[in-house]
């Protein structure tokens, strides 16, 4: 079996550093991102959905929240779809079965 080579071309040790280099950016990459979701996410998670200040719910609890071009729907935990304009008047209910 013959024995590797000593010197590496010229070319080559620079490539082999930008290799070692990105190699190590990536992987502090990698643990900035699990890191943003492990913190930020379950931050959001329990955060109510926002509506928009002209929509009174009345006492119905929110769980989700959709925007549209001229209207906004409104999940509740009642199991209703409340779709309403962008002046805060309802448009439509729809009962979720």
């Amino acid at each position: 079996m013959k024995e590797a080579p000593q010197d590496m071309p010229p070319g080559l040790g620079f490539l082999k550093a930008l290799v070692t280099i990105l190699t190590l950016v990536l992987i502090g990459g990698l643990i900035t991102v699990i890191w943003l979701l492990v913190t930020r996410v379950p931050e959001m998670a329990a955060r109510e959905p926002m509506l928009p200040p002209a929509i009174r719910l009345d006492g119905a609890v929110p769980t989700a929240v959709t925007l549209g071009r001229g209207w906004t729907a409104v999940v509740t935990e009642d199991g209703r779809i409340l779709i309403f304009n962008d002046d805060g008047t309802l448009r439509q209910e729809v009962r979720v079965e």
